[in-house]
This record gives C-alpha cells, sequence and structure tokens, in this order.
C-alpha cells in the first residue's frame, strides 16, 4: 500500500472543494462518494477559471467542525489507500484553489462591478486615448506638411530644364543634370519657398539651395519680409554688352548694400564668379544665372564674407542652384525635430537639452567668442552693416573643432534693405514694425509710421542668447562676473547707428573675459 504523499488532502478540505457549504457538514461517505465529487470539482473549477465575470462560483472553503486538539480532521487510515494514487492530483487542486482564491480576491472580479470598469480606469483609458490622438494628429501634420516644405525634386527639374535649354548656366551643371553626381540627402527646409538638403558632391558633404515660387497672399506678403519671387532668368536680355552688364550690377549692389567705396570691387567678384567655364568672357546665360543669385540676400553676404572664417564657403552653383560647404553641427539638440514640433518645446527644456547633450562648457565658450567674432564681422564688414533678423541657437553652428559656424544666412539680410522695408511703413505700434522675426524698429505713433533704425542691435540680441548658452555649467569663478557682462549687452538699446562706441567696447570685454578662461589649454 502507497504510502501517503506530502501533498495528500484531508477529507475535511476535499470534500469542501467538491460540495456547497451545506453538503459539508454531512459526515464522510467514504472513498467512492469522494471520487465522485472530485471531478465535479475540476468541472466547476474550470467553468469559474474561463469564466469569470459571467458568473461567480462558490468560494470554497472547510466547515469541517475541529478535532478535540483544534485539528482538522484526517481520512480514515483505512481510505488511505484508495487515495493515494491520486495524491498527487490533489495536491495540484489544493494549489490551484489556493491560486484561484487569490485571483477571485485580487484580480479582475475583484475590481469588475456588474461588467464596468471603475471611474478611476476610465479616466486613464481616456487619457491614454487623448495621448494617442494627440501624438497622431502631429504626426499627421508633420508629413501631410513635408510634401510642402521638401521639394527638392521640383527645383532639380526647374533648374535641369532651363539649363538644357541654355537658358542658364554654372559650374555644376553638368554634374547636377547630365552625370547625376550631386546626390540629394536629408530635407532641411524650414519654408516651402527656400529649399535646404544636405546632399553630396565630389565625396564631399555639401548643402544644397534653391528657391522655389512660394504663393502667397496680399496679406501675408505685407506682414512679413518681403519674399523673393521666382526667378525667371529674364535679365539681363539679349544684346546686353559686359559694360551695360556691369553697371546694372553696380547699380543693384548699391540699393542692398549702400553707396560704398568698396563696390567696385564686389563687382568684379561678381563678373570673376560669372565666368563659370573660365573662358574670360561672360555669356548670356552665365550672366543670367549670376543675376538670380544676387537677387537672395544669403548668397549676396556668402559673397561679401569669403574671405570671413565664420561664413560657409561657396562651393559651386547653376542658375539660382547653389551649394557650400557641409551643414554644420547644430549648438541646439531641438534643431534635429520637425520644424513644426519646435516651437512647442518650453524654454525650460531648450536649457536642459543645452545642457545635457551640447558641448562641455569649455567648447561652448570657444563657439561663442566665434560669434562675437561673427557679430563684429557684420557690424564693421567692408560691404556695409548686416542685420541678424532671426537670432536663435537653431542659428548657432560649429566644425569639428569646435569653431564658430554659421549654419543660417537666410534671416540676416543687409541695413539697406531693412531700411528701405521699414521707413515710412504704416504702423500701429513697434510690433507692426518687423522685419524677419526680431528685426524691430520704433513707430512713430503721431505720424503712424516707421523710422528706418532698429530699437536693438545685433549684439544685444546675440547676448540674450549666449546668456542661456554660456551661465548654466559656467565655472564658479567666471559665473559671476560673466553674468553681469552679459546684463549689460544685452540692455544695448537705443538706435543701432548711435551705440557704436558702447557696442564695441562691450563686446571687447566679453572676447577678453571668455578668452582668458580657455587660453593656453586644449580648448584653445
Amino acid at each position: 500500500m502507497a504510502k501517503p504523499g506530502r501533498g495528500l488532502a484531508t477529507s475535511s478540505q476535499l470534500a469542501a472543494w467538491a460540495l456547497p457549504a451545506t453538503a459539508a457538514r454531512k459526515p464522510w461517505t467514504g472513498p467512492a462518494a469522494l471520487q465522485a465529487t472530485v471531478p465535479s470539482y475540476v468541472k466547476s473549477f474550470k467553468g469559474s477559471h474561463h469564466g469569470l465575470g459571467r458568473r461567480s462560483p462558490v468560494l470554497l472553503q472547510s466547515h469541517d467542525p475541529p478535532g478535540p486538539d483544534g485539528s482538522v480532521p484526517e481520512l480514515p487510515p483505512g481510505h488511505r489507500s484508495a487515495l493515494a494514487g491520486p495524491h498527487l492530483a490533489a495536491h495540484q487542486l489544493q494549489s490551484a484553489h489556493r491560486k484561484g482564491s487569490q485571483l477571485l480576491a485580487s484580480g479582475p472580479a475583484a475590481m469588475l462591478h456588474g461588467g464596468r470598469l471603475p471611474g478611476v480606469r476610465v479616466k486613464y483609458v481616456l487619457l491614454v486615448w487623448l495621448g494617442i490622438f494627440a501624438g497622431s494628429w502631429m504626426v499627421y501634420l508633420h508629413y501631410s506638411s513635408y510634401s510642402e516644405l521638401c521639394r527638392g525634386h521640383v527645383c532639380q527639374v526647374v533648374i535641369c530644364d532651363q539649363y538644357r535649354k541654355g537658358i542658364i548656366s554654372g559650374s555644376i551643371c553638368r554634374d547636377l543634370c547630365e552625370l547625376h553626381k550631386v546626390e540629394w540627402r536629408t530635407c532641411l527646409s524650414s519654408v516651402p519657398g527656400q529649399q535646404v538638403y544636405s546632399g553630396l558632391w565630389q565625396d564631399k558633404e555639401v548643402t544644397i539651395k534653391c528657391g522655389i515660387e512660394e504663393a502667397l497672399s496680399s496679406k501675408a506678403r505685407s506682414e512679413a519680409a518681403p519674399q523673393r519671387e521666382l526667378v525667371l532668368f529674364d535679365k539681363p536680355t539679349r544684346g546686353t554688352s559686359i559694360k551695360e552688364f556691369r553697371e546694372m550690377t553696380l547699380s543693384f549692389l548699391k540699393a542692398n548694400l549702400g553707396d560704398l567705396p568698396s563696390l567696385p570691387a564686389l563687382v568684379g567678384q561678381v563678373l570673376l564668379l560669372a565666368d563659370f567655364n573660365k573662358d574670360s568672357r561672360v555669356s548670356l546665360a552665365e550672366a543670367k544665372s549670376v543675376w538670380a543669385l544676387l537677387q537672395r540676400n544669403e548668397f549676396l553676404l556668402l559673397l561679401s564674407l569669403q574671405e570671413k572664417e565664420h561664413a560657409s564657403r561657396l562651393l559651386g552653383c547653376c542658375g539660382d542652384l547653389y551649394l557650400t560647404e557641409g551643414v554644420p553641427r547644430g549648438s541646439w539638440p531641438g534643431a534635429a525635430l520637425p520644424p513644426l514640433l519646435r516651437p512647442l518645446l518650453p524654454p525650460a527644456l531648450h536649457r536642459a537639452l543645452q545642457q545635457w547633450f551640447g558641448p562641455a562648457w569649455p567648447w561652448r565658450a570657444k563657439i561663442a567668442i566665434g560669434l562675437l567674432e561673427f557679430v563684429e564681422e557684420l557690424f564693421h564688414g567692408a560691404y556695409g552693416t548686416f542685420y541678424m533678423c532671426e537670432t536663435t541657437l537653431a542659428n548657432v553652428g560649429y566644425t569639428a573643432t569646435y569653431d564658430f559656424k554659421m549654419a543660417d544666412l537666410q534671416q540676416v539680410a543687409p541695413e539697406a534693405t531693412v531700411r528701405r522695408f521699414l521707413q515710412g511703413r504704416r504702423c500701429e505700434q513697434s510690433a507692426d514694425c518687423t522685419y524677419g522675426r526680431d528685426c524691430r524698429a520704433p513707430c512713430d505713433r503721431l505720424m503712424r509710421q516707421c523710422k528706418g533704425d532698429l530699437i536693438q542691435p545685433n549684439l544685444a540680441k546675440v547676448c540674450e542668447l549666449l546668456r542661456d548658452y554660456l551661465l548654466p555649467g559656467a565655472p564658479a569663478d567666471l559665473r559671476e562676473e560673466l553674468g553681469k557682462q552679459l546684463r549689460t549687452c544685452t540692455t544695448l538699446s537705443g538706435l543701432a547707428s548711435q551705440v557704436e562706441a558702447h557696442h564695441s567696447l562691450v563686446l571687447s570685454h566679453l572676447k577678453t573675459l571668455l578668452w582668458k578662461k580657455i587660453s593656453n589649454t586644449k580648448y584653445s
């Protein structure tokens, strides 16, 4: 006869599992009755396990009276042999009973009431669905606007069509349209009318830029900076002599840069650039192409700053499409986000991202020195003054050696262009006298006209940017003095043309303070 195993159950336990509470009080009837009740328990347990919430099973608990010593009565010795075979099954049933009781006490059946979720759970589900809906909507908006923002294929088709017709020319036209050696990669455009792509040409990383006509309403045109209309390459006309083209170029530069003594030298650079095939003469197609390029502020600035280290170098062009050096690394991690999502990031998160993912502080100091030098070049340039009309970290780039490079020059405009746009413009308040994003002039409320001078110079706007860029993580012995210098710098106001002396002094102090901290170290 087999010995009872460890998992052998007592008669009261087995009887209580299989029988209702009233039947559990009946006397023991023997192994035959037990064997008859075990299958009914298994059936009842399976039904209750798979049907939670539809039908509540009888809670199983023992009702056998305890013995005189408080113990639960065991099976009679004569009946143990009959149960020794199925003792393993009984043990499994006992374990299943305990797990089932816990499931009933703390599982879904305890939380469901009448087949409905509690109010708290409903709120959680609603919040999750709202989050999914909002995220899906943002993704939809981003990708639906992608077709508008990124139309490089349209730009290439238009340029190559004009090239094949002999209307335009350029140093990279053959590589772009015939040999297909210009590889278009990532779209970097922020507005539909200005296509910007990263690319590869002659095994070098480049930035590809070209313009596409942007249909703007008259209202939109009156509220924003003047947009460049589609260049139809209709100037100069056939029969124009090289002398006439030179005078035409000089007049254009005077209108946009001012009457400067250095302009004849700049005209010479333009004509030299226009000779794309280096045959010492300028064809009509070459003249049309370089004239189209001159209509763009960024190209004009690139041409003016070609000898400076903080602007990207011009590599080649075809019509009004041109290539510059590869996109510099961005100082703002949020610049990697889609343009639609960037405004949603709060300023505190901007600063946190910069501190966590940006360069180490000494490298940031080196980048800041380069930015200050760039501001100085814009203010004291050989070809006049330029204004930064969108001062954000997204436009601050740097090379692999942490030398500053301006990532985007599209919102840098000549002083003469800004003055011409603002002067005499009707206004009710200063906000109406804005060119680009942040080039703002005072409003004469008596005359209801904008004045020509800007309220805030480039340096003040850059110092506001550097306050959040440099102060976090700055060395303790420098933080107080640096904060003081930046506060002084941001208070520069009044007419930009009247702060030149103070402007130069503050800029010099800031550069000296930062340079002393990193000079004679690996960061210099």
